[in-house]
């Protein structure tokens, strides 16, 4: 037990140095390339921290091991968890991140045009992964669920592409990418171009992936103690070992008041994560209704509407409406055990 909470705290260190190293770059790439906070959070950052995870379900539902069943209930857990973990735990920590600093009425402002593409996008997408879990198998309507797996991908696509279209409109307003301080490598006596930000970006995202390794298996070692199902523990302990270490990205950006960047990295996630993992899920595993997962996707869905709800009202997003999504989360373990 006291190996096993060691190397949990080791990981944790290396993860935030990490975070620091990656950040870092991102931000010089972003202000290299003159493109805005929403590219670089909502793109570059989502995507390029959430690529690990994506491996986790893939590997698993590829045979993980050597029952096919098992492997299927720890990748659609996988699939659906990470999402909920975003919406719900991500948030309200970096909100937690920013309490006593702005106080629990003070404002969280990412670039809404943005941040609504986000939130819109991750609606759609994961109400249709949704929708595919009470089409049957049989009947003929096999092809309906191609057809969702197919448009799940579609809609990543066309994500991208508004995004980046959106760019060069919100850097001529004000939201380009601007790097805080000297680029790391830099206190190396080498200048900042292209090739050297790539190096610093891998070599953020290198430590990234071998903390966040370490950080599985000393979470995988916890949760043997704790006798739960194989999806529980995709649901519950995989994302928050998988997804939430890296997401400490958002925590830093919100705390220097990159408002966009921190939201961005979040939500662009949920988008990917929302669209491409379920559409390999929905094609690859029986992708059917259980009470845990109904209640995951209950909640995920009740988060994320939360937080499209809170963004259009006047004086748009609180801390303390972070904090309702943190709740949520509670909410679901809670219901979750208790199944």
């Amino acid at each position: 037990m006291l190996y096993t909470f060691g190397e949990l705290f080791l990981m944790l260190v290396v993860i935030l140095v990490a975070a620091e190293i990656f950040t870092n770059a991102l931000e010089h790439l972003g202000q290299k390339l003159n493109i805005s906070e929403g590219v670089t959070g909502s793109v570059f950052a989502a995507v390029g921290t959430a690529l690990p995870e994506t491996l986790v379900p893939i590997l698993a539902i590829m045979g993980g091991t050597a029952n096919a069943s098992v492997n299927h209930e720890i990748g659609v857990g996988a699939i659906l968890g990470a999402p909920l973990m975003l919406a719900t735990l991500s948030t309200s920590l970096m909100g937690l991140s920013v309490l006593r600093a702005r106080g629990h009425t003070g404002h969280i402002r990412p670039e809404r045009s943005g941040f609504l593409r986000d939130i819109n996008f991750f609606l759609c997408a994961y109400t249709l992964s949704a929708l595919a879990m009470f089409i049957p198998h049989e009947g003929g309507l096999e092809a309906l669920r191609a057809v969702i797996s197919g448009v799940l991908v579609l809609l990543y696509f066309f994500y991208i592409l508004l995004t980046l279209r959106a760019s060069s409109h919100l850097v001529d307003q004000g939201h380009a990418t601007e790097a805080e301080g000297e680029m790391f490598l830099q206190k190396l006596g080498l200048k900042v171009s292209l090739a050297t930000i790539l190096v610093q970006i891998a070599i953020g995202l290198g430590l990234l992936v071998a903390g966040a390794k370490g950080f599985i298996h000393g979470v995988e070692d916890a949760s043997r103690l704790l006798g739960i199902t194989p999806l529980l523990l995709s649901l519950m302990i995989i994302p928050i070992a998988t997804e939430l270490p890296e997401k400490i990205n958002s925590i830093l950006w919100v705390r220097k008041g990159k408002d966009t960047l921190a939201f961005g990295n979040i939500t662009g996630a949920m988008v990917f994560q929302g669209t491409l993992l379920p559409a390999i899920g929905i094609a690859l595993t029986p992708w059917t209704l259980r009470a845990e997962v109904l209640a995951g996707l209950t909640f995920t869905l009740a988060a994320a509407l939360w937080l499209r709800i809170v963004v259009t009202r006047k004086g748009g997003i609180r801390v303390w409406h972070l904090m309702v999504n943190g709740a949520l989360y509670a909410g679901y373990l809670v219901l979750a055990l208790s199944l």
